[in-house]
């Protein structure tokens, strides 16, 4: 949409006051891709706000957004937190469980920031979350490989074929960046700097940061795309990572291809995938002395509070050490008070 549909777009709104659910979340779309927002967070926010609108609608409530009252959203909540999980899913059948509270919290954050969007561009007076207290989420502490783990799944990978050998560097991508799974799979040649030894990634928000790689990753990646790298089937795949028949790796496909080899190396106790491997980087970063800013710009965090996540996970290691190597635990104190004694 141009500028000029924007403004008139909201000029019909403004004008006829329009505030029906329906009519803002067809600006809230709007915005949400001018601002260039990714499209998971688009459909997360459409998603919760059908949501709002269905229980206003089933239960003869006000689906006008100006009119929507503090109760409305309690009972709402009350309603999101004895739902079954994936209600309404066209191929998963409902589960025993209902929803977790961390996907409650994110529905209803997202809805919190439409209503304040609304307010601030002027199409209601106010929001009835001014009144209301989102549930928190819960702090999930999500388990990390250790370094046994990570060898046995790089172990039991043929790095003498080419797929093996792609399959092996994009899980020690993975560790060595602590990049997101389609941080990845996006990355394209020209985004790759052997020379210095650094890739440009594109993160949520379409926001580019510079991430530098090690010494064997640089290797690798070098051999990989002037070796094992098969021919592109199109033209524009200029992907790093393809298939065998030249075609972009997917989302799926690395996600299944981290299980298999899960499953092949016997890992139990931990989910194998890209995500837990960017957790465990971060981990190891932190253990191995690395300061949090400079992790924050390596793996795009918008803040800190995950990152101190990491702090308290490697806590286990740290207080190890002081076992090891305690200032106080090392002194023979014994010997100190018996000479202090004898004076």
């Amino acid at each position: 949409m141009s500028g000029n549909e924007m403004e008139e777009f909201l000029d019909s709104v403004l004008r006829n006051k329009v505030s029906e659910l329906d009519r803002l979340m067809e600006y809230e779309m709007l915005s949400a891709r001018a601002e260039g927002k990714s499209q998971k967070t688009i459909e997360t926010t459409l998603l919760a706000l059908r949501k709002l609108r269905y229980y206003l609608y089933i239960n003869k409530l006000p689906t006008d957004a100006q009119l929507i009252q503090a109760e409305d959203i309690r009972l709402f909540i009350l309603k999101l937190q004895a739902s079954p999980r994936y209600a309404n899913h066209p191929y998963i059948g409902n589960q025993s469980t209902t929803l977790s509270p961390i996907s409650i919290n994110c529905y209803l954050r997202s809805i919190r920031a439409a209503f304040n969007r609304w307010v601030a561009e002027g199409f209601i007076d106010h929001s009835p979350f001014e009144k209301v207290r989102v549930p928190k989420a819960p702090k999930k502490v999500i388990p990390t490989f250790s370094l046994e783990q990570i060898e046995a799944l790089l172990g039991v990978i043929d790095t003498a074929t080419a797929v093996g050998f792609r399959n092996s560097l994009m899980i020690i991508l993975y560790l060595d960046t602590a990049c997101r799974l389609t941080e990845i799979t996006n990355l394209k040649l020209s985004d790759v700097n052997l020379i210095e030894r650094c890739l440009k990634i594109v993160g949520k928000g379409q926001k580019e940061r510079i991430v530098p790689i090690g010494v064997t990753t640089q290797k690798l990646l070098w051999k990989y795309m002037n070796v094992h790298r098969p021919e592109p089937a199109l033209p524009r795949f200029d992907h790093v990572f393809l298939t065998r028949g030249g075609r972009p790796m997917t989302k799926t496909r690395v996600e299944a291809m981290m299980k298999g080899y899960g499953r092949k190396a016997g890992i139990s106790g931990v989910r194998c995938s890209p995500h837990t491997i960017r957790h465990t980087s971060c981990v190891m970063w932190v253990k191995n002395g690395g300061d949090l800013f400079s992790l924050q710009r390596i793996t795009g965090h918008s803040s800190l509070e995950v990152l101190r996540g990491y702090v308290n996970l490697a806590q286990g290691d740290i207080l190890a050490a002081h076992q090891r190597y305690s200032a106080v635990d090392n002194l023979d104190l014994k010997a100190t008070r018996k000479r202090s004694g004898a004076r």
